[in-house]
């Protein structure tokens, strides 16, 4: 499955959710699996969107055909667009599906890994972080998904509500942190909390 990573600065708010509603287009095309996104809560007017696709050869095909139709009402509202294709590697906790409807929130990691290094970070998200997150109160389904660069990967976890995401977060990171040697696996970390807007999901 392919995973595709859209963050955009809206400067068209209105303008930009009547385009995002065109979206639903997507429904018919061969090989989609689902989108969703919403707003980060850090920075203000930065939009995510995450689309799922059952494989490279589908999306390719659909932003041959389909694409630039759908998109052309979104033109002019945004800036910085930055997209990143991903390959789903494994599911965070069990029954993963791209499914959105029944999150709140949305939480992104991305993380740039030592290239000597990224065999250990991908066991130590199988065998540490996974865990603690699927048996977090309030984590619905995430994915870890791996760019061709190999040295490049995402985690994205779906959550019930604000106040379960920061338990996990204030409890437990740090102690897994260590746990798992992150701080010599990763070069760098980015990450985003982001509020899932419910008329964005197809």
């Amino acid at each position: 499955m392919l995973v595709k990573w859209m963050r955009c600065t809206v400067v068209d708010r209105r303008g930009f959710e009547r385009g995002q509603r065109k979206w639903a287009g997507l429904l018919g095309e061969p090989g989609f699996r689902g989108q969703g996104g919403g707003w980060s809560r850090a920075r203000d007017g930065v939009a995510h969107l995450f689309g799922f696709w059952e494989s490279r050869a589908f999306y390719d095909s659909f932003m041959a055909r389909s694409h630039d139709r759908l998109h052309s009402s979104q033109v002019g509202t945004y800036k910085d667009m930055q997209v990143r294709l991903f390959e789903y590697r494994f599911e965070v906790k069990s029954g993963f599906r791209p499914v959105f409807t029944d999150a709140d929130l949305l939480r992104v990691a991305h993380c740039r890994v030592r290239p000597d290094r990224a065999e250990h970070y991908t066991l130590m998200q199988e065998k540490v972080w996974n865990p603690a997150m699927a048996g977090s109160p309030g984590m619905l389904r995430g994915v870890f998904a791996q760019a061709h660069t190999e040295d490049e990967f995402l985690v994205l976890s779906m959550w019930d509500s604000t106040a379960e995401h920061g338990k996990y977060r204030t409890e437990r990171v740090e102690r897994l942190a260590l746990r798992a040697q992150t701080g010599a696996d990763v070069a760098a970390v980015a990450g985003d909390v982001i509020d899932l807007e419910p008329s964005w999901t197809v």
